[in-house]
Protein backbone atom coordinates (compact mmCIF):
# COMPACT_ATOMS: atom_id res chain seq x y z
CA UNK A 1 0.00 0.00 0.00
CA UNK A 2 1.26 3.64 -1.08
CA UNK A 3 2.33 5.67 1.74
CA UNK A 4 0.39 8.52 2.69
CA UNK A 5 2.03 11.91 1.33
CA UNK A 6 3.14 13.74 4.72
CA UNK A 7 3.95 17.17 2.46
CA UNK A 8 1.05 17.56 -0.62
CA UNK A 9 1.16 20.89 -2.87
CA UNK A 10 -1.69 20.23 -5.57
CA UNK A 11 -2.07 23.41 -8.28
CA UNK A 12 -0.05 25.43 -6.25
CA UNK A 13 0.36 29.29 -7.16
CA UNK A 14 1.57 32.34 -6.00
CA UNK A 15 1.18 35.53 -7.89
CA UNK A 16 2.56 39.23 -6.97
CA UNK A 17 1.82 42.50 -8.19
CA UNK A 18 4.64 44.84 -8.70
CA UNK A 19 4.82 47.81 -10.46
CA UNK A 20 4.87 46.68 -13.70
CA UNK A 21 1.68 44.22 -12.37
CA UNK A 22 1.01 41.12 -11.87
CA UNK A 23 4.23 38.68 -11.45
CA UNK A 24 4.01 34.83 -11.51
CA UNK A 25 6.28 33.11 -9.16
CA UNK A 26 4.77 29.99 -9.06
CA UNK A 27 2.44 28.14 -11.55
CA UNK A 28 0.15 24.99 -11.34
CA UNK A 29 2.74 23.29 -9.00
CA UNK A 30 2.84 20.14 -7.87
CA UNK A 31 4.60 18.06 -4.61
CA UNK A 32 4.41 14.97 -2.52
CA UNK A 33 6.94 14.23 -0.36
CA UNK A 34 6.79 10.48 2.26
CA UNK A 35 7.19 10.56 5.70
CA UNK A 36 11.23 10.75 7.00
CA UNK A 37 12.27 11.63 3.25
CA UNK A 38 14.87 14.09 2.66
CA UNK A 39 14.52 16.51 -0.33
CA UNK A 40 16.28 19.02 -1.96
CA UNK A 41 14.87 22.16 -4.06
CA UNK A 42 17.34 23.85 -6.38
CA UNK A 43 16.48 26.67 -8.45
CA UNK A 44 18.19 29.89 -10.05
CA UNK A 45 18.32 32.81 -8.00
CA UNK A 46 14.74 34.82 -7.48
CA UNK A 47 13.35 31.62 -9.16
CA UNK A 48 10.88 31.36 -5.73
CA UNK A 49 12.31 28.57 -3.92
CA UNK A 50 11.98 30.59 -0.57
CA UNK A 51 8.69 31.66 -1.52
CA UNK A 52 7.97 27.58 -1.92
CA UNK A 53 9.03 27.19 1.61
CA UNK A 54 7.81 29.80 2.95
CA UNK A 55 4.06 28.01 1.83
CA UNK A 56 4.62 24.49 2.42
CA UNK A 57 5.33 26.04 5.66
CA UNK A 58 2.31 27.86 6.28
CA UNK A 59 4.03 31.13 6.68
CA UNK A 60 2.52 32.64 3.63
CA UNK A 61 -0.70 31.70 1.74
CA UNK A 62 -0.97 30.32 -1.85
CA UNK A 63 -3.01 32.35 -4.45
CA UNK A 64 -4.52 29.20 -5.65
CA UNK A 65 -4.35 25.53 -4.73
CA UNK A 66 -4.13 23.65 -1.82
CA UNK A 67 -0.77 22.17 0.29
CA UNK A 68 -1.52 19.74 3.35
CA UNK A 69 0.84 18.70 6.02
CA UNK A 70 0.20 15.19 7.56
CA UNK A 71 -3.34 15.99 6.42
CA UNK A 72 -3.66 19.44 7.47
CA UNK A 73 -5.35 21.73 5.12
CA UNK A 74 -3.02 24.86 5.81
CA UNK A 75 -4.05 26.64 3.31
CA UNK A 76 -8.18 26.63 4.18
CA UNK A 77 -6.92 27.70 7.81
CA UNK A 78 -6.27 31.04 9.23
CA UNK A 79 -3.12 32.63 11.11
CA UNK A 80 -3.84 31.22 14.34
CA UNK A 81 -4.53 27.79 13.30
CA UNK A 82 -1.42 27.41 10.66
CA UNK A 83 0.30 28.46 13.66
CA UNK A 84 -0.92 26.11 15.89
CA UNK A 85 -0.21 23.55 13.26
CA UNK A 86 3.34 24.47 12.31
CA UNK A 87 4.09 24.36 16.37
CA UNK A 88 3.15 20.85 16.55
CA UNK A 89 4.67 19.43 13.24
CA UNK A 90 7.07 22.07 11.73
CA UNK A 91 10.58 23.13 12.25
CA UNK A 92 12.31 25.94 10.34
CA UNK A 93 15.93 26.72 9.77
CA UNK A 94 16.74 29.77 8.35
CA UNK A 95 20.18 31.06 6.70
CA UNK A 96 20.60 34.03 8.63
CA UNK A 97 19.77 31.86 12.62
CA UNK A 98 17.10 34.60 13.52
CA UNK A 99 18.48 33.78 17.01
CA UNK A 100 16.83 36.50 19.85
CA UNK A 101 20.01 38.65 20.30
CA UNK A 102 18.51 39.49 24.01
CA UNK A 103 18.36 35.43 25.11
CA UNK A 104 21.08 33.02 25.79
CA UNK A 105 21.71 29.77 23.18
CA UNK A 106 19.52 27.77 25.81
CA UNK A 107 16.77 30.54 25.86
CA UNK A 108 16.50 30.87 22.30
CA UNK A 109 15.89 26.70 22.31
CA UNK A 110 13.69 26.97 24.82
CA UNK A 111 11.37 29.58 23.26
CA UNK A 112 9.13 26.57 20.94
CA UNK A 113 8.60 24.85 23.94
CA UNK A 114 7.44 27.65 25.92
CA UNK A 115 5.32 29.16 23.10
CA UNK A 116 3.26 25.40 23.26
CA UNK A 117 3.06 25.06 27.26
CA UNK A 118 5.48 22.85 27.51
CA UNK A 119 8.70 23.67 30.41
CA UNK A 120 11.48 20.84 29.66
CA UNK A 121 14.99 22.07 30.58
CA UNK A 122 16.14 18.48 30.06
CA UNK A 123 15.15 18.17 26.59
CA UNK A 124 16.90 21.76 26.17
CA UNK A 125 20.46 20.50 27.38
CA UNK A 126 20.08 17.23 25.08
CA UNK A 127 19.20 18.83 22.07
CA UNK A 128 22.38 21.41 23.07
CA UNK A 129 24.51 18.46 23.71
CA UNK A 130 23.14 16.85 20.22
CA UNK A 131 24.67 19.63 18.31
CA UNK A 132 27.87 20.13 20.43
CA UNK A 133 26.91 23.06 22.32
CA UNK A 134 25.82 21.78 25.72
CA UNK A 135 29.16 23.47 27.16
CA UNK A 136 28.20 26.84 25.39
CA UNK A 137 24.12 26.78 26.54
CA UNK A 138 24.39 30.27 28.42
CA UNK A 139 25.92 31.77 25.75
CA UNK A 140 24.19 34.56 23.93
CA UNK A 141 24.32 34.56 19.96
CA UNK A 142 26.75 37.36 19.66
CA UNK A 143 29.39 35.48 21.86
CA UNK A 144 29.00 32.33 19.00
CA UNK A 145 30.40 31.93 15.70
CA UNK A 146 28.35 31.76 12.89
CA UNK A 147 28.09 27.98 12.47
CA UNK A 148 27.52 27.85 16.27
CA UNK A 149 24.51 30.27 15.70
CA UNK A 150 22.94 27.90 13.00
CA UNK A 151 23.74 24.91 15.17
CA UNK A 152 21.75 26.75 17.90
CA UNK A 153 18.88 27.42 15.21
CA UNK A 154 19.12 23.63 14.42
CA UNK A 155 18.62 22.93 18.22
CA UNK A 156 15.81 25.63 18.02
CA UNK A 157 14.16 23.54 15.49
CA UNK A 158 14.88 19.86 16.77
CA UNK A 159 13.52 20.75 20.63
CA UNK A 160 9.97 20.06 19.61
CA UNK A 161 10.39 16.95 17.96
CA UNK A 162 8.74 18.18 14.16
CA UNK A 163 7.66 16.09 12.02
CA UNK A 164 8.73 18.29 9.37
CA UNK A 165 11.90 20.17 9.08
CA UNK A 166 12.12 23.09 6.41
CA UNK A 167 15.93 24.27 5.55
CA UNK A 168 16.18 27.52 3.83
CA UNK A 169 19.92 27.48 2.95
CA UNK A 170 21.20 26.20 5.77
CA UNK A 171 24.89 26.22 4.82
CA UNK A 172 24.65 30.01 3.12
CA UNK A 173 26.38 32.08 5.73
CA UNK A 174 29.02 29.44 6.65
CA UNK A 175 32.31 28.75 5.63
CA UNK A 176 32.73 25.43 3.71
CA UNK A 177 34.27 23.43 6.47
CA UNK A 178 31.27 24.78 8.88
CA UNK A 179 28.45 24.18 6.24
CA UNK A 180 29.98 20.90 6.17
CA UNK A 181 29.59 20.15 9.99
CA UNK A 182 26.10 21.42 9.46
CA UNK A 183 25.24 19.39 6.88
CA UNK A 184 26.37 16.33 8.80
CA UNK A 185 24.17 17.61 11.42
CA UNK A 186 20.96 18.06 9.28
CA UNK A 187 20.99 14.64 7.51
CA UNK A 188 22.26 12.55 11.35
CA UNK A 189 19.10 13.99 13.08
CA UNK A 190 16.74 13.10 9.63
CA UNK A 191 18.00 9.55 9.90
CA UNK A 192 17.98 9.40 13.75
CA UNK A 193 14.50 10.95 14.10
CA UNK A 194 12.72 10.19 10.91
CA UNK A 195 12.38 13.80 10.38
CA UNK A 196 11.23 14.64 6.95
CA UNK A 197 13.65 17.23 5.58
CA UNK A 198 13.08 19.76 2.73
CA UNK A 199 15.90 21.79 2.03
CA UNK A 200 16.26 24.92 -0.10
CA UNK A 201 20.15 25.01 -1.25
CA UNK A 202 22.01 26.89 -4.39
CA UNK A 203 24.75 23.86 -3.51
CA UNK A 204 24.04 21.32 -5.86
CA UNK A 205 26.36 18.77 -3.86
CA UNK A 206 24.51 19.44 -0.91
CA UNK A 207 21.48 18.63 -2.74
CA UNK A 208 22.73 15.47 -3.82
CA UNK A 209 23.39 13.84 -0.76
CA UNK A 210 19.24 14.13 -0.15
CA UNK A 211 16.88 10.85 -2.04
CA UNK A 212 15.24 13.17 -4.12
CA UNK A 213 16.85 16.44 -6.02
CA UNK A 214 13.99 18.72 -7.47
CA UNK A 215 14.78 21.84 -9.56
CA UNK A 216 12.20 24.95 -9.93
CA UNK A 217 12.36 26.44 -12.77
CA UNK A 218 9.10 28.51 -14.27
CA UNK A 219 7.03 28.54 -11.63
CA UNK A 220 7.32 24.25 -11.72
CA UNK A 221 9.10 21.77 -9.84
CA UNK A 222 11.11 19.49 -12.26
CA UNK A 223 12.42 16.08 -10.56
CA UNK A 224 16.33 15.68 -11.35
CA UNK A 225 17.09 12.50 -12.87
CA UNK A 226 20.95 12.59 -13.71
CA UNK A 227 21.95 10.93 -10.21
CA UNK A 228 19.53 7.96 -11.26
CA UNK A 229 20.46 7.37 -14.66
CA UNK A 230 24.15 7.64 -13.51
CA UNK A 231 23.78 4.71 -11.38
CA UNK A 232 21.58 2.91 -13.54
CA UNK A 233 24.48 2.85 -15.82
CA UNK A 234 27.25 2.32 -12.77
CA UNK A 235 24.97 -0.85 -12.66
Amino acid sequence: MREESIIKAADLGKTVVGPEGEITILDDLQLEVNPGESVAILGASGSGKTTLLGLLAGLDLPSRGSIHLAGEPMSALDEEARAAVRARLVGFVFQSFHLLPSLTAEENVALPLELTGVDDPKRVRDVLDAVGLGPRRRHYPRQLSGGEQQRVALARAFVTRPKILFADEPTGNLDQVTGAQISELLFALNREHGTTLVLVTHDVELGRRCQRLLRLRDGRLHEDTSRIEAEAVIA
